[in-house]
């Protein structure tokens, strides 16, 4: 969800721009339907999310949320992590964050025959409202987490009210992302699309091999993200605090 951070972590080439940005609609072992170097930057997202998981930083970040919306804590620090980036934008980057914003809605409009119908309209709201650089503004990452909560399966549910964690902890989000961004920047600056599609390969026969009882179960235990095929399954991810699978599994793909 935080649309912002992936962009620019998957530098500058353009292929791994739009896999960076449309890394959380996309399910399943890679290259799927994707075209090569698009699917390399889905794999990339996936190597940041899994990179942010296990770093200190991000995780006393998840930590500081309170008890009650624990549950959605990584999701919420993803945004949080996309205000701080917007706020901090001329230590990150070298170009204005209008234009590497406006670059970045024509990628996704020049790709959209790779989204679904859902998800073109939502990069069409995307462009429209400047997604990327509203996210300045705490308020609007709090409409985004409470319109989120919306589009989850359960309801009521805990999400909304979310910036009222950012803002009663504002300045230790802002040292952990500190922390946390330039380590991103130098894990991200080492990803290798050749080395990542070997892998993706050698994956996939492995889980393949492993999972020749079991079908489904076997890849889905292997691969770097949950396939959710149902309901039931879209609810379990939702109780792990998946919410990239829950919504967009489900609701947007």
């Amino acid at each position: 969800m935080n649309f912002l951070a992936h962009a620019l972590l998957s530098g500058p080439d353009p292929a791994l721009r739009v896999g960076g940005l449309i890394g959380d609609f996309v399910k399943g072992p890679l290259p799927g339907a994707l075209p090569a170097n698009i699917a390399a930057g889905v794999a990339l997202h996936r190597r940041i999310d899994g990179y942010a998981d296990t770093h200190p930083a991000f995780r006393r970040s998840c930590a500081r949320v309170g008890p009650a919306r624990r549950r959605f804590a990584g999701v919420m620090v993803d945004m949080f992590y996309d205000h701080f980036l917007a706020r901090h934008w001329a230590s990150f980057s070298d170009e204005a964050l209008d234009t590497f914003a406006a670059a970045s809605y024509r990628l996704l409009s020049d790709h959209g025959h790779l989204l679904s119908e859902s998800n073109r309209a939502m990069v069409a709201a995307m462009r429209r409202h400047d997604w990327l650089v509203s996210y300045r503004s705490a308020a609007t990452i709090g409409y985004a987490l409470d319109r989120m909560s919306l589009r989850l399966r359960r309801q009521p549910n805990a999400l909304p009210g979310a910036l009222a964690e950012l803002r009663g902890s504002y300045p230790q989000f802002e040292a952990d992302f500190l922390e946390f961004f330039p380590e991103a920047q130098v894990f991200s600056a080492t990803f290798s699309p050749a080395r990542e599609a070997a892998a993706t390969v050698s994956d996939l026969t492995d889980a393949l091999s492993a999972s020749a009882s079991s079908s489904l179960s076997g890849i889905e235990a292997r691969c770097p993200v949950i396939l959710c095929i149902d309901k039931n399954a879209a609810d379990k991810a939702e109780d792990a605090g998946r919410l990239d699978v829950a919504v967009t599994s489900c609701d947007w793909v």
